[in-house]
Order: structure tokens, then C-alpha cells, then sequence
């Protein structure tokens, strides 16, 4: 039988990240938050939501969050993990539809935001299709959202790619790696 947890790496997200739980709490029970740093109390509002928290001190980036809560949760044993960001923009509710992926074998799940392009602004709208594109480009398949942090990860895929770097090129990293394997 899988395990699934999910994972949110959080910074500076008071606001936002208490929603993003309880929202996921319903789906899967295991929610980790690793507050990368953060000055304000998000690590207490997730807390207080219902999730597990770590916190790294200084603020390390984006993908050392990911990377520390691969290595926690794994070694719990659990060999699926969702991430989501912190900050809202991911729907908890479209979790079912990762999970349907990963019944089909899929060790990488990425959940678009194409119904959200719409309400970027136009610079952030160019960078992400650019970027996508050139991902694409690197993993050797059409991707349309490298940048998404809506992602369904296996024990299998990160034993087998590793997860480079602290920041934020380590998701696409992994995605190339993921393409290329």
C-alpha cells in the first residue's frame, strides 16, 4: 500500500500557509511544513492548522525545504510525497487527480497552473512559457509548467536522480533528470 505525505516549504507565508493545510489535512494526513527561515509566525499558524513543522534556520532556499523533507519523510517511510506551496496558488483539492497520475506509474507529477495564466501578470506569464520551453527543450518532452510547485515525487524517483541545489532550479532540475531517466 502507498504512503503518501504531503510537503510545504514555507517563507514568510503567515497569511497563507495556515488555508494550504487545512485544505490538505482532509486529503492526507501527514502534512509537513519546513519553515525555511521565515521572521514572521509561520511556523506557528501551520502548527496550529494541523502540521507537523521543521524549521531550518537561516532561510536556505527553496530546494534544501524540498530536499529536507524528502529526507525526513522517506525515511518515515512514506514513498509518495505532494508538494504544495505555501502561499495558495496550488488547489489541495485537485491532490486526487496526482494521485490518480501516480496509479498509472508515474514517479513525477507535475499539476499545472494553465487555468491560473490568465490572471498572471504578463512578465511572469513570458518567464514561466519561456522557461518551460526551455526545459522542455533540456528533458527532451513538451512540459508546460516547469515552475509549478504542485508535484507528485516518489521515494523510486528521488533515489534515483537525487534532488540538487537549495533553490528554486533543483524542482527543474529534477524534472530533466525525471525526462531524461
Amino acid at each position: 500500500m502507498t504512503r503518501v505525505a504531503a510537503a510545504i516549504p514555507a517563507f514568510q507565508a503567515e497569511f497563507s500557509v495556515g488555508d494550504v493545510v487545512r485544505r490538505t489535512r482532509p486529503l492526507i494526513a501527514d502534512v509537513l511544513v519546513i519553515d525555511d527561515g521565515s521572521l514572521d509566525r509561520t511556523a506557528e499558524v501551520a502548527q496550529d492548522a494541523g502540521a507537523e513543522v521543521k524549521s531550518l534556520t537561516p532561510n536556505q532556499g527553496k530546494g534544501m525545504a524540498l530536499k529536507t523533507a524528502f529526507q525526513v519523510l522517506f525515511a518515515r517511510g512514506f514513498d509518495t510525497v505532494i508538494t504544495l506551496d505555501a502561499d495558495g496558488q496550488h488547489l489541495p483539492e485537485e491532490i486526487p487527480r496526482l494521485l490518480e497520475a501516480r496509479e498509472t506509474g508515474a514517479d513525477l507529477v507535475l499539476g499545472t497552473r494553465d487555468h491560473l495564466f490568465a490572471e498572471m501578470g504578463s512578465l511572469r506569464r513570458i518567464s514561466n512559457r519561456l522557461s518551460s520551453r526551455a526545459i522542455s527543450l533540456a528533458a527532451g518532452r513538451p512540459l508546460t509548467d516547469v515552475q509549478t510547485g504542485f508535484r507528485l515525487y516518489t521515494r523510486h524517483l528521488i533515489e534515483a536522480t537525487g534532488f540538487p541545489g537549495a533553490h528554486f532550479e533543483a524542482e527543474s532540475a529534477v524534472v530533466v533528470r525525471a525526462a531524461r531517466a
